[in-house]
């Protein structure tokens, strides 16, 4: 693989601003996420995949054609060409770092903005690699465009060495996987495969198949405003109700207090006046029962401060976002064996262990297409301390090949 290659292809998604828009209800969601998707169609044609496709919500689909006279099992790589509306990606000026030094990298000296292994630990695993940085100001947009040049990258090389043995390839890419949708108009049905594998992890070696049972809930508190001299007896303050919900939690149970396995609530945000409070929550858990129970204790806190404050002071909506992959792919689990095996080949020791979070494949399990996740290689992601590591990428590149060879090989009579 030529390394300069896969840094330009890279660099040419990064640059082009696919940030998603949570108060849009069209799909995709933002208007510019059209500008890569037709990129990558055109790409995609250019480099002789087939059934190259893109549908009126901007998902795109093509195939790599077995090359083998046995039958094979059809397969997919999936990854998302939209980026997090977390943090800015627009006008994204990546920094190429080459022969990485161990040492502080200055991302941007103007604004004094640092990205130092004494604080992000992870980039000494990297030393004497070519990293690819932020400029300090804006994400960099691996998470999940070093998934699409992996993707890319590999079904270029299988169709210049057809000597490398496979069955049928399906690559998918799909939008507004940032705003919990990347799945939800993606044709399980056109696409056609008996799995997928998301190309949408982190560090070198991680392989998931489990991830988070997760809710959204929006708490509105109802208050009464009346003029603060005259109000006892009748002033209800909203915010002040709102932060008897907030204290009810337990204080453990957050996000920076919990790893592995361990689920939490999420308060990230409250808007309030006299009148009127809104919170809204995400609820997250491994454990199908932890999660209901989770669910089931917000509805008690609601009802518990509709008893003291009055019924209807507090209105509580709690819907499910997406559930844990495992349930669909243990039955299947040989999926993971195979990639587990091709990182073994490659010399790169598998990281299993469940994602505190979700993507594309845990809708995709539950819609009939089980589906994993592989590393990307990208770190920090959502931030402007994002940085991937070229190696990283031509890894996971390699990783995608191998899976196809050993499919073929383990279904060869």
């Amino acid at each position: 693989m030529n390394k300069q290659d896969i840094i330009n292809r890279f660099v040419s998604y990064v640059t082009i601003d696919t940030e998603a828009d949570p108060n849009s209800d069209t799909c995709p969601s933002s208007e510019k996420q059209w500008d890569l998707a037709n990129k990558l169609v055109e790409e995609l044609k250019e480099m002789g995949m087939q059934d190259v496709s893109i549908d009126e919500n901007a998902y795109v689909m093509a195939t790599l054609p077995s090359n083998v006279n046995h039958v094979v099992p059809t397969i997919g790589f999936v990854s998302h060409f939209d980026t997090t509306p977390d943090y800015t990606g627009a006008n994204v000026r990546p920094q190429i770092i080459e022969n990485y030094d161990g040492k502080d990298i200055v991302l941007n000296k103007e604004e004094n903005i640092v990205l130092s292994p004494d604080y992000f630990e992870d980039l000494l695993l990297y030393k004497g690699q070519t990293l690819i940085t932020t400029d300090g100001t804006t994400l960099l947009g691996a998470d999940d465009k070093a998934g699409i040049t992996e993707i890319m990258e590999a079904m270029k090389y299988l169709i210049a060495h057809p000597e490398i043995k496979h069955g049928t390839i399906r690559v998918g890419f799909t939008p507004d996987e940032e705003i919990g949708r990347g799945a939800h108009k993606f044709d399980v049905n056109k696409f056609n495969a008996d799995w997928a594998y998301t190309m949408d992890g982190s560090q070198v070696g991680e392989l998931e198949y489990e991830n988070f049972n997760a809710a959204g809930a929006k708490v509105k508190v109802n208050g009464k405003i009346v003029h603060p001299g005259y109000a006892k007896g009748k002033m209800i303050n909203s915010m002040l109700i709102a932060n008897e919900f907030i204290a009810a939690l337990p204080e453990n149970d957050v996000p920076e207090r919990t790893s592995g396995y361990e689920g939490f609530y999420h308060l990230y945000s409250i808007e309030g006046k006299v009148e009127e409070t809104n919170l809204q929550l995400i609820i997250r858990d491994h454990d199908r029962q932890k999660y209901e129970d989770r669910k089931k204790f917000l509805e008690k806190v609601a009802a518990d401060l509709n008893t003291k404050h009055g019924e209807g002071t507090v209105e509580i909506e709690i819907a499910d976002q997406y559930f844990n992959m495992k349930e669909k792919v243990e039955p299947v689990m040989h999926i993971v064996d195979i990639a587990e095996e091709a990182m073994k080949q490659l010399n790169i020791t598998p990281l299993i262990k469940p994602i505190r979070g979700g993507t594309d494949g845990s809708q995709l399990s539950y819609m009939g297409l089980p589906c994993p996740n592989i590393f990307a290689g990208g770190h920090n992601f959502h931030g402007r301390y994002e940085y991937v590591p070229v190696e990283s990428i031509i890894k996971a590149t390699e990783v995608i090949i191998k899976i196809a060879e050993l499919t073929a090989k383990k279904y060869q009579s």
